[in-house]
C-alpha cells in the first residue's frame, strides 16, 4: 500500500493549521489530566471512628487503673479503630472548556506530525478478516511499531475483526479520536478522508 509521511507541507495543503511553537503545551496537560481524572471511579472508602462497628462502651473506668484514660474502643489510635483523614467516595471530575480541548488536540496532532510519526494513506481496509494481513499492512506502511493508532472515517467490519486481536493497535474514527490517544501511540496512520474530517474538526 502506498503511504506518505505526513509533513508540514501536506498538512497545510489539507488546511490543517499546525502549531510549531510552544503554544498549547499547558492545554495538552490540562486535557490529559482531566480525561484520566474523569475515568477514576472515586469509590475508595474507609470507616471513621463514628462508623466502625465497635461498642461505644468505655473500655475501663476513668480513674484508678493506672492506665491512660480511654473513652471508646473505636479510637483511631487503637488497632481495629477508625481511620483518620482516609478516602471517602468522591468525584474526581475536572471540567475543560471546548476551546482548550480544541487547542490541545491541535497541539498534539502538530507535535506528532512534526516528529515524523504520522503516515497518510488513501484507505485502510481489508477484504478478509485476517490478523496477519493487517499486521503486514501496518508493517508495509511504517515498517512496524509496538503501538499503532489508525484514524479513519468508516472501517469495514473485516478490518475491525482483523485488528481486534492485535495488542496495542487501535482503530478510531476522526470524529472520536482524542488528544490522549494521539500521544499514546508510537505511530499514527491517517486515511485521506480522515485527514479531511480532522481539518473540518479543527476549523
Amino acid at each position: 500500500m502506498k503511504s506518505n509521511l505526513l509533513t508540514l507541507e501536506l498538512a497545510k495543503t489539507a488546511n490543517i493549521d499546525l502549531i510549531t511553537s510552544g503554544k498549547g503545551t499547558q492545554a495538552v496537560h490540562d486535557v490529559v489530566v482531566a480525561m484520566r481524572a474523569n475515568r477514576r471511579s472515586g469509590t475508595a472508602s474507609v470507616k471513621t471512628k463514628a462508623t466502625v462497628n465497635l461498642s461505644g462502651k468505655k473500655p475501663w473506668r476513668q480513674k484508678g487503673t493506672g492506665r491512660a484514660r480511654a473513652g471508646y474502643a473505636s479510637s483511631p489510635v487503637w488497632v481495629g479503630g477508625g481511620v483518620v483523614h482516609g478516602p471517602h467516595p468522591r468525584s474526581y471530575a475536572k471540567n475543560v472548556t471546548k476551546r482548550v480541548k480544541k487547542l490541545a488536540f491541535r497541539k498534539a496532532l502538530s507535535a506528532r506530525i512534526l516528529e515524523g510519526h504520522v503516515f497518510l494513506v488513501e484507505k485502510f481496509n481489508l477484504e478478509q478478516p485476517k490478523t496477519k494481513e493487517i499486521i503486514a499492512l501496518i508493517k508495509e506502511i511504517h515498517g512496524g511499531a509496538k503501538c499503532t493508532l489508525v484514524i479513519g472515517t468508516q472501517f469495514l467490519e473485516n478490518t475491525f475483526l482483523g485488528a481486534r486481536n492485535i495488542q496495542n493497535t487501535l482503530l478510531m474514527s476522526a470524529e472520536e479520536v482524542n488528544t490522549e490517544q494521539l500521544l499514546a501511540f508510537d505511530k499514527v496512520i491517517i486515511t485521506q478522508e480522515a485527514l479531511t474530517a480532522l481539518s473540518n474538526r479543527l476549523a
